[in-house]
């Protein structure tokens, strides 16, 4: 006979179904409907130049002597004194330009203290970098062997806070004339008869700081007086380059060009802006670490708004500078145990690092039209660098997150940036850049939330017919935000294959909480 339910019995699987009601509706809320992103094939941005990956060294804590160059009788491993590993390393990274030697040094550092025999250079106090006594082992031909051997352009940054216009002239006929002049025979004598050929002159750094705490007005008559002596050696031009603003400071940017009326501008103006944090590198919390992410969105209000500037004065004249970033990076607060060991400045970069990374290199893609080079500090043990060494004397170098996150972008170098619509609007929300040269499409994405993974349907458009024939794609994770390489485990965080979909005129693909994503796509 058939069974009669009771109230009880009734009640019982009504309850179940409402359960399993809720729980498929709350399993179902809990998967987020793809984030749509649309590739604009026929927006062109500008060129991704190699030298948005710029790096910058100077002589502070260990950046250089320990990290970049440990001498020739040095029982680490080395390449005529540069660090082996370093070298092996940045030279896989494909360093494009390499700034030295600073910073505030630079403004006490006269050349020709760092040529000749290196038993016979003088010893000088660094004033700005703990009062240590400098040898000048590492000098201009040393710096100049280590560009030659990464590959890296060489960026001199001149003195002007303590030195003279004929200092910083002689420095570019040493470097540039080729021969039969008195400087130009000292550098052949010193070991290199052909010239360095040195494109990139920095005419001070930090005027308004540490390099002479200057007024803008009083900057400007410098830079004119010097740069009248910055003249062509060799048939090398000389890329001459003012020092800008702290940040988007628009009274310095406005009263130094103001001051400049009649005169030929600089071919580049350095702005210098910082991410910064207050708690050791991997003792982040969230708010901290969203806070830091979110100072990208006024890196990127500088960029547009000190670019109108210079285009402003240079409306009409044909006398345009081009804007750098001449120093840029996370600076979180210094552990003072790590200082003892490794020298100052010295920072672990943690996977929050290199998702801060990625925030920038993707800002620069999407702001190429306006960039003329940038340069992240530093690049060995100082700050956010690439690479970290075991103290001056240790013979282990890794590669930290930043290097990783760097690598990921070098597919979009010398391609060009393309529009890319989504629906952020803030900055822990998805950054997306990608460039295009030919057939060949790079889509690099950054998911800057530790709590949500995303799901991305990326489709393109503005060209008839483009469809994708293939892609693949690699990731940069760790759901640790102060997770990072270390000398016991140097590939905590790497770059790995990433699962991508590519259906007709769409990429769909998954971005785990704190990632850096990059997809290579070949084009019909």
């Amino acid at each position: 006979m058939p069974l009669v339910p009771t109230r009880r019995h009734f009640l019982r699987t009504a309850a179940a179904g409402s359960l399993t009601a809720v729980l498929s509706e709350t399993l179902f809320a809990a998967e987020p409907p793809a984030e749509s992103v649309t590739v604009r094939l026929d927006s062109e941005i500008g060129l991704v130049r190699p030298e948005f990956h710029g790096q910058f060294a100077e002589h502070l804590g260990s950046c250089v002597y320990g990290g970049l160059w440990v001498g020739k009788d040095s029982k680490i491993p080395n390449i005529a004194g540069y660090r082996r590993l370093a070298v092996e390393y940045l030279k896989e990274l494909g360093v494009p330009v390499l700034r030295w030697p600073g910073g505030c040094f630079a403004d006490d550092y006269h050349w020709r203290d760092g040529i000749g025999p290196a038993n016979k250079r003088p010893r000088n106090v660094n004033i700005h970098w703990g009062g240590y006594v400098e040898d000048n082992s590492f000098g201009l031909h040393e710096f100049i062997g280590l560009c030659r051997l990464i590959g890296a352009e060489p960026y001199l940054a001149g003195n002007v806070g303590s030195g003279t216009p004929r200092e910083l002239r002689d420095w570019i006929e040493y470097c540039n004339h080729p021969g039969g002049s008195s400087l130009s025979d000292e550098r052949s004598a010193n070991g290199s008869p052909e010239p360095f050929r040195v494109r990139y002159w920095g005419v001070g750094n930090e005027s308004w700081g540490c390099g002479g705490q200057m007024t803008p007005e009083h900057y400007a008559d410098l830079y004119r007086q010097f740069s009248g002596y910055a003249r062509t050696f060799g048939g090398t031009k000389p890329f001459l380059i003012a020092c800008g603003p702290s940040g988007n400071d628009m009274h310095w940017s406005r009263t130094f060009f103001e001051h400049m009326t009649g005169s030929r501008h600089p071919d580049g103006f350095a702005m210098h802006f910082y991410e910064n944090g207050d708690k050791y590198p991997t003792q982040f919390n969230v708010d901290d670490m969203n806070q830091q992410f979110a100072i990208f969105e006024r890196v990127q209000e500088a960029i547009v708004k000190q670019h109108a500037l210079l285009d402003g004065f240079a409306s009409g004249k044909g006398n345009r500078s081009g804007l750098l970033l001449d120093e840029w990076g996370v600076w979180d607060r210094m552990n003072p145990e790590e200082e003892r060991r490794n020298g100052t400045l010295y920072m672990q970069s943690t996977m929050r690092s290199a998702v801060a990374a990625g925030l920038g290199l993707n800002l620069f893609n999407r702001q190429a039209d306006k960039l003329t080079m940038c340069n992240i500090a530093q690049v060995v043990n100082v700050l956010q660098s690439m690479l970290l060494t075991d103290g001056p004397e240790g013979t282990r170098c890794i590669r930290t997150a930043t290097y990783h996150a760097f690598s990921m972008f070098k597919a979009h170098r010398s391609k060009t940036s393309v529009r890319v619509e989504t629906a952020a609007s803030g900055p822990l929300d998805l950054s997306v850049s990608a460039s295009r040269s030919g057939s060949d499409l790079v889509i690099t994405f950054v998911n800057p939330r530790h709590d949500r993974d995303l799901r991305v349907d990326c489709a393109l458009a503005g060209t008839a017919g483009a469809a994708l024939r293939g892609a693949a794609a690699q990731v940069l994770h760790h759901s640790d935000w102060n997770a990072a390489n270390t000398f016991d485990n140097p590939e905590a965080i790497s770059v790995k294959s990433h699962p991508v979909q590519a259906d007709g005129v769409k990429l769909k693909l998954d971005l785990p909480g704190l990632s850096v994503v990059t997809a290579t796509v070949s084009l019909s």
